[in-house]
């Protein structure tokens, strides 16, 4: 196993640099510029001048395989992702930032999408073709089905017409008051976990019920252990290798999905900064941003896959 990681450990930087690249150019291609944008709000006489100077200011007046070139020199040579184009200061300080924010709601999500799809998926396995199989699998149905910002869209808007009440609008710190903290992060943690759940639910039913077909879990039916020791000990681990996977996979949608829930339930998240930075042209903050998660999916993805020797001994790494 120490061979394999550290070779995958090895990959990690030619993977965040060929995203990093393949970021910072198409960020660019979006139309519209942040040169035009301070052009249109100055009162210069000369416009010509005026554009060249700021290009030069920010950088943007050499080829950008240059500005690229600066741009990972920077990060090598100082640690530091840059300054923002709209003068707001530290690139770095404002993602370390809003990073707490998404990691608590997308750490809750992927907790709340577990907690509800592997007991579900475990039980509808052993009651399967039952009344409570079927309306389970509908479930899941409708948790893959229902977009999450529809739902969020929904869980904002009707509860403030019929009972007067809306989510906070403003972060509660965990530090200040750990209960409002986690009050205002369930409902979007919920939203973000549903399609998770729904995915994870029916890939746990159809695991277990291949495992419970397997004919060691007949001869432990046959010594007459209870079904509860037959699940958690001989099925559910050898089960719960493809979920894991799916679960990895599912890692960039649910930040994909962040984005979206951070704006409609206004967290400060790097979501919400993201966009910002999109609406302005802040190049800098979205690759900056691109480049923190996108090491981040990639190193979990490493230890989901490690972890698959630790659930079924059998599994060797070469």
């Amino acid at each position: 196993m120490g061979t394999y990681a550290l070779k995958r450990l090895l990959w990690i930087p030619v993977t965040v640099i060929i995203v990093s690249m393949i970021v910072f150019l198409m960020v660019r291609f979006i139309p519209g510029s942040i040169v035009d944008q301070i052009i249109a709000e100055s009162t210069a006489a000369n416009e010509a001048a005026a554009r060249a100077a700021i290009e030069h200011a920010l950088g943007l007046d050499v080829p950008i395989y240059v500005q690229y070139g600066r741009w990972v020199g920077n990060i090598i040579a100082h640690g530091s992702l840059g300054v923002s184009f709209n003068g707001s200061g530290n690139i770095s300080q404002q993602i370390f930032t809003a990073l707490p924010v998404t990691m608590e709601l997308g750490i809750m999500a992927v907790i709340i999408g577990i907690l509800i799809s592997i007991p579900i998926g475990v039980y509808s396995a052993l009651r399967q073709d039952t009344g409570a199989d079927y309306l389970l699998r509908s479930l899941a149905i409708i948790f893959i089905s229902v977009p999450s910002f529809w739902i969020g869209v929904m869980i904002f808007i009707y509860p403030s017409i019929w009972f007067h009440w809306s989510p906070p609008m403003q972060l509660i710190p965990f530090a200040k008051d750990p209960l409002g903290n986690l009050g205002m992060f369930i409902l979007p943690a919920f939203v973000l976990g549903a399609g998770l759940a729904g995915t994870s639910m029916r890939m746990t039913r159809t695991m277990m019920l291949e495992i419970l077909r397997q004919d060691y879990i007949r001869t432990a039916w046959s010594k007459g252990l209870t079904e509860g020791i037959i699940v958690i000990r001989h099925a559910l681990k050898n089960a719960l290798i493809p979920v894991i996977t799916i679960i990895g996979m599912q890692l960039p949608v649910i930040i994909g999905g962040a984005v979206i829930i951070e704006r409609i339930f206004v967290l400060p998240g790097v979501g919400s900064l993201m966009l910002e930075a999109l609406e302005q042209r802040n190049y800098p903050v979205v690759s900056g941003i691109n480049l923190i998660l996108a090491t981040f999916v990639i190193v979990i993805n490493l230890f989901i896959d490690l972890s698959y020797g630790l659930l079924d001994p059998r599994i060797h790494y070469n």
